[in-house]
């Protein structure tokens, strides 16, 4: 019975999470539809008079279908105190922003229950070869750290720089690369992306666990009576130990010592493009696309808000201690005390019943009606009359062409023109856009070619720079340097896929319109 009392504990603790109390309960998916709706990767906060509306809205449509709902949740007001439920239930964050506007956010229990929401609605990256690989990988890494035998260290090393060198020889030998198969790349991509799915609820796991210490920081410093010398030199060890106090705070502190390196992120994001380069992401979704090729801008904005978060903290500390009035806080504390003791020799003299009376606010000043508006010459001249004519300006109307040359870049014939250009021979996107026709050369395409470089991942500007001529509307020409940006067979291949993704959207719009 031992062995199943401390089993049953531990199920019972883990059922009790509250990120498995959302998912238990009958209105899971209307409260968990609404989070996964309201917010994402790109919205993390939300003004809380507005997310009251969209509960009540959201709740109303999925009533009117039939769903089960919370309780009032559709009524008028009933998103405000829906959200003070899921606050007081650790799935939402109320803040204050410096201009003291109220917004929500989600906590990381149900960043978690979201996340295990999506996991169970993708496929899931079951027992395969790069699951296997992925820990096989992860093991002998760790084992090579862990064993601190010289000798076992040095055959560990050996045996995979001979394997590397026997790989590098035969491929210089003439070898040859096979790419992966669809099937693989799809089994290493949701695998991946499992992972990728997990960094929002980690990250926030952290800034709640930055919080928490900042509180009991606070709370032990206002209960501290040690000499106020004492009290700072503890306050400031402590808050210098923020971050490494916690297991959360050790565990960012040391994977944000390998994710500051630059170098390491534009690698990764490099090889994320390689990895949907591959033919087998024609099978993906433009949602599972761009959460995907995102995956860098997860870890740098979840990395800055802890490091906010931390700041903002640090800030709030250093502020209460400066500002807090040890001895008034005594001299208050004393005063307390000295009426509780008083009250204590008056009960031994008073009635179950006595009462004392006690004005609560000073008496009123009884005084005469002071003018609370003296004469204001200004406020009795009369406004300005109303000019009623109004110049017409004569001129011919703009057409359409005349007007997009005045806007910004034309992304769809840009990456058109781009693509005829590099089938016809041009190595490099100078090449191309030199190639193009005068209406595409002007100077704002050059910010439309730069965001077409970047999205394919050939973006470098360390690259050599070359002059690039443009064309204005009105006939004159300018240059400017930029770097050459390589094109090769995988650029035409995207530039491919992007233009014929392009061009059939709308028909796929209009198909799904007319359904």
């Amino acid at each position: 019975m031992g062995e199943i009392d401390a089993e049953f504990g531990r199920v019972r603790d883990a059922l009790e999470r509250p990120a498995i109390r959302l998912l238990s309960r009958p209105t899971a998916p209307a409260v968990v539809a609404i989070f996964r709706t309201t917010f994402g990767r790109d919205v993390q906060f939300v003004a809380a008079d507005r997310f009251h509306l969209q509960v009540e809205e959201y709740l109303g449509e999925l009533a009117a279908r039939g769903a089960r709902i919370p309780a009032g949740g559709d009524e008028r007001g009933g998103g405000r105190s829906l959200c003070r439920e899921w606050v007081h239930d650790q799935w939402l964050v109320r803040t204050s922003t410096d201009d003291g506007e109220e917004q929500y956010s989600l906590t990381s229990h149900a960043l978690e229950a979201v996340s295990l929401v999506d996991g169970l609605a993708h496929d899931r990256a079951l027992i395969s070869e790069s699951r296997l690989t992925m820990i096989l990988d992860s093991v002998r890494r760790w084992a090579l750290q862990a064993d601190p035998d010289r000798d076992e260290h040095l055959r560990r090393i050996d045996a995979q720089l001979a394997e590397l060198q026997a790989e590098r020889e035969r491929v210089a030998a003439g070898g040859t690369v096979v790419a992966a198969s669809d099937d693989r790349m799809q089994d290493g991509y949701a695998n991946i992306a499992d992972l990728i799915r997990q960094l929002p609820s980690d990250f926030r796991r952290v800034e709640e666990s930055v919080i928490a210490m900042h509180r009991r920081i606070v709370e032990d410093f206002r209960n501290d009576t040690r000499p106020i010398g004492e009290i700072l030199d503890d306050y400031l060890r402590r808050t210098d130990e923020l971050m490494t106090a916690t297991a959360e705070g050790r565990a960012f502190e040391g994977a944000f010592e390998l994710l500051r390196n630059d170098d390491l992120l534009q690698d990764l994001k490099r090889d994320l493009s390689t990895i949907l380069d591959h033919p087998f992401s024609s099978r993906l979704g433009p949602a599972e696309l761009r959460g995907f090729r995102g995956a860098v801008g997860i870890i740098r904005q979840g990395i800055d808000d802890v490091l906010a978060q931390r700041r903002r903290l640090t800030a709030t500390l250093r502020d209460h201690i400066v500002h807090h009035d040890v001895v008034q806080d005594r001299e208050l504390d004393t005063t307390l005390r000295a009426l509780n003791q008083r009250l204590g020799i008056w009960m031994r003299t008073a009635g179950p019943r006595a009462t004392v009376d006690l004005p609560l606010l000073p008496e009123t000043i009884d005084i005469e009606h002071l003018r609370e508006r003296f004469y204001d010459p200004d406020v009795e001249v009369a406004p300005p009359p109303i000019a009623t004519a109004v110049e017409r300006i004569d001129g011919a109307a703009m057409s359409l062409d005349t007007l997009r040359s005045q806007g910004g870049p034309l992304l769809d014939e840009l990456r058109a023109g781009l693509l005829d250009a590099v089938t016809s021979g041009a190595e490099d996107a100078h090449a191309a856009f030199s190639a193009l026709d005068p209406e595409l050369r002007r100077p704002v395409e050059l910010f439309g070619l730069v965001h077409l470089m970047t999205q394919l991942g050939t973006y470098d500007e360390q690259a050599p720079r070359r002059r690039y001529e443009t064309v204005r509307p009105d006939g004159t020409t300018t240059a400017f340097e930029l770097p050459a940006f390589p094109l090769g067979e995988a650029g035409v291949a995207a530039l491919t896929r992007a233009t014929t993704t392009t061009t059939t959207a709308p028909a796929d719009q209009a198909g799904r319109g007319t359904e």
